[in-house]
């Protein structure tokens, strides 16, 4: 369902598949794990083509704000932009800002040199 990477301070999740309305909580805890694990200086989560769906985006929003109790720096890529659109919709407003990405790439490069220069 889920693969991960991490980087020069930048964890890089990747959902592979939508997880369903009775998956949401083993991926929330599953990232969870993984954000207090590695204690990473930015995450990223790239949501696959197949993950776009509203149970991965209920899972990244529920993400965000676990960040925003650690101070953590977030960005998500999705190259669906109905996605993007219910993200930003949804995101915390009252924390650190959802950075959101069409491209996994750009999502990647900007949080390493944003992690590089702090």
């Amino acid at each position: 369902m889920m693969s991960h990477s991490l980087n020069q301070g930048v964890l890089v999740i990747t959902v592979h598949d939508d997880p369903g309305i009775g998956g949401r909580a083993a991926l929330l805890a599953h990232i969870s794990g993984l954000v207090r694990g590695h204690k990473p200086a930015s995450l990223v989560i790239v949501l696959d083509e197949p993950a776009a769906g509203d149970a991965a985006v209920s899972v990244v929003l529920r993400t965000h704000r676990l960040c925003g109790r650690f101070g953590l720096v977030m960005s998500v890529a999705t190259h669906s932009a109905p996605v993007r659109r219910l993200l930003e919709a949804g995101a915390d407003t009252g924390g650190i800002r959802l950075v959101i990405h069409a491209r996994a790439d750009t999502a990647i490069a900007t949080a390493t040199a944003l992690t590089a220069a702090a």
